[in-house]
């Protein structure tokens, strides 16, 4: 579980040697990265594989981190980027920072090292590193640099779990996932430059609000956003395994990344064509949101009954003429064939996750599969909306017993809607054949009702319920010159002899 670092901004930072004499030599780069121009974020994770985070008796933390670029040459008022293959982030101009570096020390053909970076504030550690506030020397970018010993990666049995996450990370390219801008060893160490998200996490922002829960409407905002990114993970064959608001971190734009991919599980898929059928929604597996299953007193239904809730692309027409002229169209779209990358046949037998977001298969040992997002999806909506997680005991092992025994309840007094009342019941339905998600993946999620309101096509559009204060550089400048630990080979003797270092710590 990662923590935040407790620097103050204003004071001096020391330095120690790391003790790592010991540590093999590993071929080892990870990273984690990404999004929008000004911000980017690593969060690091503690959960281990077979293992569970343990958050009694303290409270779920994450761990911001950062990059904010202002201009690449002073004398240009225009920048060209590239990066080919990441065309959703081909205009960030930290792309041309990193290159303009690599070409001033080796014609471009030069390779980043620590010794580029000054850096500034630790930001937080993690299980397997520690986050670095650090900035590219000469280029006015601050980024944040993921500081790993590849000897306690190894010696501790994490090596797969990084290695995964940066293989993952590597081949993303989406609006609301993280981007690898680059990564680079020492002998010891492995590092990774990431982007700062100014607006720290779901989970702080949840605690900022009125009843430390969103709105509906914010928390439609985010979740859109969030259902997106899984989409896009799904589809190229990774299950999450880890979304809770702490791994959910807002840009400088207000809009999301999701971090954090060591626990995520790489498999198969099988993009297909399906075609869609005009039959209603209202299958076996669909809920009664009837009054008597919307009180705090109701359980899980037994019966399965009709939803009161049909799935439709095309919200209901206010006149007979429109009503008449939307049927028709919202008939033939859903004749249309439907693209289905779900990776349903994904299995794994590993018990990871944390304690109040872990689907009931992941608990009782069955195996689990891509419908463990489902389940998680459905935990996270209901936190964003009730500030608590529904199966939340007094212990972990409470925890584990009521999200495997235990009926859904929604608190006394909640106010929230009747759609979101039914997609959350959908979601979090114990049996995970049965569970919404399972056959179409997010296409039947996003058709729900609850969602009825977005348009998917231009979701970035879209206002986001708030957008982070601008960062106040000055705030970081008044940190003490920073170098490298004076046992890192690759350290020059300019920096050795600034006389500050930060203090790398791993746990």
């Amino acid at each position: 579980m990662s923590k935040q670092a407790k620097n103050s901004p204003n004071s001096d930072l020391s330095i120690q040697d790391l003790s790592i004499s010991s540590s093999p030599r590993t071929d080892l780069s990870i990273s984690t990265v990404s999004g929008s121009n000004n911000c980017s974020t690593c969060k690091a994770s503690g959960v281990e594989e077979k293992d569970v985070v343990n958050e009694e008796g303290s409270e779920k933390t994450s761990l911001s981190s950062s990059s904010c670029c202002y201009s690449v040459d002073p004398n240009e008022t225009r920048v060209k980027t590239s990066c080919p293959s990441k065309p959703h982030k081909s205009n960030d101009i930290r792309w041309d920072a990193i290159q303009s570096v690599k070409c001033k020390d080796g014609g471009g053909g030069g390779e980043l090292s620590l010794s580029h970076f000054r850096l500034l504030k630790k930001l937080g550690f993690g299980d397997i590193g520690s986050v670095y506030l650090a900035e590219l020397r000469g280029m006015g970018c601050l980024f944040a640099v993921k500081v790993m010993d590849k000897g306690m990666l190894v010696g501790r049995k994490k090596l797969i779990r990084a290695q995964t996450e940066r293989e993952i990370l590597s081949m993303l390219d989406h609006p609301f996932l993280p981007t690898l801008y680059s990564h680079f060893d020492t002998d010891k160490l492995s590092c990774l430059l990431m982007e700062f998200c100014s607006g720290g996490d779901l989970h702080i922002l949840r605690q900022r609000q009125a009843g430390k829960h969103f709105s509906e409407q914010a928390a439609r905002f985010y979740a859109s956003e969030v259902l997106l990114a899984l989409e896009y993970l799904h589809m190229m064959g990774v299950v999450y395994r880890d979304l809770k608001p702490e791994n959910v971190l807002v840009r400088e734009d207000g809009h999301i990344m999701l971090s954090d991919f060591d626990l995520s599980l790489r498999c198969c898929v099988s993009p297909r064509l399906v075609k869609s059928t005009n039959e209603p929604s209202c299958t076996a597996t669909s809920h009664c949101i009837q009054q008597s299953c919307i009180e705090p007193s109701c359980v899980e239904p037994t019966c399965f009954q009709p939803s009161c809730f049909k799935p439709r692309l095309f919200s209901s027409s206010r006149t007979s003429n429109s009503k008449t002229v939307k049927n028709k169209t919202t008939v033939s779209l859903d004749s249309r064939p439907v693209l289905i990358v779900e990776p349903t046949t994904a299995r794994s037998m590993s018990f990871v996750g944390t304690h109040e977001y872990l689907a009931p298969e992941i608990i009782r040992g069955d195996g689990h599969g891509s419908a463990v997002d489902w389940w998680t999806f459905g935990i996270f909506l209901y936190e964003l909306l009730h500030g608590k997680t529904p199966f939340k005991g007094n212990g972990n092992r409470e925890t584990l017993f009521n999200v495997v025994g235990q009926s859904l309840k929604f608190p006394e007094g909640s106010n929230i809607s009747s759609a979101a009342k039914d997609l959350i019941r959908g979601l979090l339905v114990k049996d995970p054949q049965k569970r919404l998600g399972y056959k179409r993946g997010a296409t039947e999620i996003k058709q729900h009702p609850f969602f009825e309101s977005i348009n998917w096509a231009l979701i970035r559009g879209n206002h986001p319920p708030e957008i982070p204060k601008p960062i106040d550089l000055s705030f970081f400048n008044q940190t003490v010159k920073s170098t490298l630990p004076q046992n890192d080979k690759k350290a020059s003797d300019s920096d050795r002899s600034s006389g500050h270092y930060l203090d790398f710590e791993f746990f």
